[in-house]
């Protein structure tokens, strides 16, 4: 079992004040893989003062000096590429190829996405009045991290915060520390001055608090759950510091009937699936027009026949475990509830699939005959479930769409070019794809509603972490 007790403050790995020992369990085995230590506020206290230090000198470095540092550490991060993949394997349960291909890529296209906006943005900008805008650094950053795409959080909010000239304490997530203690290898690796990036391990309510509250931390930068982000805003308050939050989501899938349904629905039902279903863009309600839907069930119900459970450390195009037995616990009580309700179940269901006991995997789901105020349409699931959900109109399917707290993603499948366009400039969502139109580096993540505030990635990745300032000139 690997010994991970120590935090990366100042440049050093250092001793938690005071001990508190926490066991990192293998997902797929339920066995304990590493040791860490879950810190106090005496902690974050340390953390903070060696970034706010280091903040009065890197602040000053210029565009060209952090530029070069952010080369250092792309190739560093190439070099110890699969140690990544293999690390969240071995801790999130995402199947090895998929850690390869997807979880571990996005180090790579981040950061790539971040050094080419950083080298357009201007720091010094004449305005037509005469006045010069200059944008400077924000300062001490809070970040928070998430479980179920760690290195990706982790890279959209360490990276703008050095790219910018800002400083940094990060706390990821417990369930998922490794990876982060390795990232903070890879940033000590590439030269970063002590103190401008660092790392304690901890839960929500004791470092995650901390940070927020903290009078010398000058932006907290967190993704994670709408309820936690809403504690971190209120924890915030009191010293008003800027806040950015990426939430949760229910994304609804509007399949038109003239949508190459066995392309377009297929696709959707392995893209709910992916990474287990622990995607917050995840596209878990499939809003399917009346004309088509008993095609597009029987479609949907042959390729969820076709999704298979499987060991994480295996080739394949399986699905993992998710990532502990409380969130285990939380989709059985969904699935569940979506049977009681009275949708019905067209794959998988309630409990484990045979041969997978141990492990906290769960039954690929697919519900049909949805409707809106069930459970499974409004809460997110977080797990490998889908709900397909009829309509008539196109209104109707609007309406069903924007009827959820939440507007992150949504997803629109249709032949008709100006219907996408038409569609999708009326739902309340902060990302629209279309016929399967991905997701790429350097475009701004995030969404409307209670699924967040700001935006990640890119040029607007970095002007979140960036103060402007007038310069009145006579």
């Amino acid at each position: 079992m690997l010994d991970k007790r120590k935090f990366y403050i100042n440049g050093e790995w250092v001793d938690p004040l005071q001990p508190n020992d926490l066991e990192v369990l293998n997902p797929a085995t339920e066995k304990p893989i590493a040791v860490i230590s879950m810190g106090t506020a005496a902690d974050v206290d340390r953390a903070v003062a060696a970034a706010k230090n280091a903040f009065e000198s890197y602040s000053r470095t210029s565009v060209e000096e952090r530029l070069a540092l952010l080369e250092k550490l792309l190739a560093v991060y190439r070099r110890r590429y699969d140690e990544m993949a293999r690390t969240i394997t071995l801790e999130l349960g995402a199947p090895i190829t998929m850690s390869t291909q997807q979880q571990a890529d996005v180090g790579v296209g981040h950061l790539q996405g971040f050094i080419d906006a950083l080298k357009s943005i201007h720091m010094r900008e004449d305005l037509p009045n005469g006045d010069l805008l200059v944008r400077e650094p924000i300062g001490v950053c809070g970040l928070i991290t998430p479980w179920n795409w760690p290195v990706n959080q982790i890279a959209l909010k360490v990276i703008p915060a050095l790219a910018t000239g800002s400083t940094c304490v990060l706390k990821p997530s417990e369930f998922t520390p490794l990876n982060a203690m390795l990232y903070a290898e890879m940033v000590h690796e590439a030269g970063f001055p002590a103190g401008t990036f660092n790392l304690i391990n901890g839960d929500g309510p004791s470092v995650g608090a901390a940070l927020s509250k903290h009078k010398d931390v000058d932006m907290m930068s967190f993704t994670g759950s709408t309820r936690a982000g809403i504690a971190v805003s209120k924890d915030a308050a009191d010293t008003v510091k800027r806040v950015t939050l990426e939430l949760g989501g229910k994304s609804p899938n509007i399949v038109f009937e003239d949508a190459d349904l066995e392309d377009r629905v297929s696709s959707s039902v392995f893209e709910c699936f992916n990474n287990s279903g622990q995607s917050c863009d995840a596209p878990t309600r499939m809003l399917v027009q009346r004309s088509v839907y008993d095609k597009v069930v029987k479609i949907a119900e042959e390729t969820g026949k076709q999704a298979r459970v499987g060991n994480p450390e295996e080739e394949g195009d399986h699905i993992g475990p998710l990532v502990s037995n409380v969130q285990y616990g939380r989709v059985q009580s969904l699935i569940e509830a979506g049977i009681a309700e009275g949708a019905r179940v067209l794959v998988g269901g309630a409990g484990k699939p045979k041969g997978y006991e141990t492990g906290y995997f769960v039954q690929p789901t697919i519900f049909a005959d949805v409707n809106n105020d069930m459970r499974i349409a409004k809460e997110e699931v977080f797990g490998p479930v889908l709900a397909l959900i009829p309509f008539d109109t196109e209104e109707e399917a609007i309406a069903i769409a924007n009827d959820t707290p939440y507007g992150l993603a949504a997803y629109v499948q249709t032949g008709d070019a100006k219907r996408a366009e038409r569609v999708a400039s009326r739902l309340k969502a902060g990302m629209v794809h279309i016929n399967g139109g991905p997701h790429r580096y350097g475009s701004p993540f995030g969404g409307y509603k209670q699924s967040g505030n700001g935006r990640e990635g890119g040029k607007f990745g970095l002007e979140d972490f960036l103060e402007v300032k007038t310069i009145h000139r006579p």
